[in-house]
């Protein structure tokens, strides 16, 4: 059952309204998360801002989308494995590529890189043994990749733990959780 209520567009303060507005444009959808988020601009503007400055990075929407869908599989928020799964889509990966994602895995070795250092940034709590670091720069990667692994890690987090602690009604199609790898 919610706990924390997703707040409808009429409900919000009109400024909040405008971000709403646009994340639904973006998405064709206005996620209950999203929603939930609204009951604070704190909340709403630290996802929207970080989201947006994860977006700018490196990182390609695709790999962006695999961190999601491993951090939300490592920290068991369906919500967060259902909603990336659809997006995931939207950005061009396919069942398969979401899949792998969610085991932690990709056929591609860049993506595979960045999502083992995903998971183990999470496993680890941060603390990535150096031999670690030095395989996903032996991948092709650098210190900037590094931090934007993070970054999108921490976004996140912060909405899979937004879910657990709202338990935010899922409003995209349900996945089972990923059997361990």
């Amino acid at each position: 059952m919610t706990y924390i209520p997703a707040l409808t567009l009429e409900s919000v303060d009109p400024a909040l309204r405008v971000s709403l507005e646009a994340v639904q444009r973006k998405l064709g959808v206005l996620p209950n998360m999203v929603r939930t988020l609204a009951h604070t601009p704190v909340a709403l503007n630290a996802y929207l801002k970080l989201s947006d400055v994860a977006g700018s990075g490196k990182l390609s929407a695709g790999q962006r989308e695999q961190i999601a869908l491993i951090v939300g599989e490592s920290n068991d928020c369906g919500y967060c494995v259902a909603a990336h799964g659809v997006i995931g889509t939207m950005v061009g990966l396919t069942p398969a590529q979401i899949e792998q994602a969610r085991h932690g895995r990709s056929e591609q070795a860049g993506d595979a890189a960045v999502l083992t250092l995903a998971r183990r940034i999470v496993e680890a709590r941060g603390h990535v043994p150096t031999a670690e670091l030095d395989a996903f720069k032996a991948a092709g990667f650098d210190d900037a990749a590094i931090l934007e692994v993070l970054v999108s890690v921490v976004l996140n987090i912060f909405t899979n733990y937004t879910n657990h602690l709202a338990r935010t009604e899922i409003d995209f199609p349900v996945v089972p959780k990923a059997l361990a790898a």
